[in-house]
């Protein structure tokens, strides 16, 4: 699956998605405390298994291996990856039309309601609003929008994938290219509603949402 990580991201290059160093990946395997995690600023058309960076979960956070800098979303990761119990990937991408569709005001979540392809394969959870990249903020909101641990009170990842206003998505599958399928659905049905020269039924602003309270989501 660590080849399968690489793979993912350079198709993710080829379809416009990240530019060279951007987008991230992780890895964790059933049954293990390791977290395998691309690196920051890597180039991803040359990303392969020997580049990841192996770091171990523990009870009081992550151990990172010296000398290495991994992605500087390793948080986020790491937060939804230490209460997996069976083998998980999570891949943060930057989708052209998936940012511009929650730029413009769409909700994503309503909107792939209206596309079958869409809802029978992939849960879209609450968007998540505009905050600090790689920042703390941005990995308990993205957390608590993949969760609702708030309201469930568990730990379980409710939904396949979830916006980040004004930046990307970020999905889960049992693999590297599930969870990158996740991405191409939404990003497929992004491209229609945008296309169409339909206007949201009901603008979603994402701007300014959060900043006193960084846990808040968009439903």
């Amino acid at each position: 699956m660590l080849t399968a990580m690489g793979d993912v991201m350079r198709r993710a290059y080829e379809k416009g998605w990240i530019t060279t160093r951007d987008g991230n990946i992780s890895l964790r395997m059933t049954g293990k405390d390791t977290l395998y995690i691309t690196p920051s600023g890597w180039r991803k058309t040359i990303l392969h298994p020997e580049h990841m960076i192996k770091c171990i979960l523990t009870p009081a956070g992550i151990t990172v291996p010296e000398g290495t800098t991994p992605s500087g979303e390793l948080h986020m990761h790491a937060k939804l990856q230490r209460h997996s119990r069976y083998t998980r990937a999570i891949v943060h991408l930057h989708p052209t039309n998936i940012i511009a569709a929650m730029y413009a005001g769409w909700d994503l979540q309503k909107l792939a309601e209206d596309f079958p392809e869409v809802s029978r394969y992939t849960r879209v959870g609450p968007s998540v609003p505009v905050l600090p990249v790689t920042s703390t903020v941005l990995a308990e909101a993205t957390y608590e929008a993949m969760t609702q641990h708030k309201s469930t009170g568990t730990n379980i990842v409710k939904y396949d994938i979830v916006g980040q206003a004004a930046h990307g998505v970020c999905s889960v599958g049992a693999n590297p290219w599930d969870a990158y399928e996740h991405i191409e659905r939404l990003e497929h049905i992004c491209e229609i509603a945008l296309r169409s020269g339909r206007k949201p039924p009901e603008l979603v602003s994402y701007v300014g949402v959060g900043k006193e309270n960084p846990d808040t989501v968009i439903r």
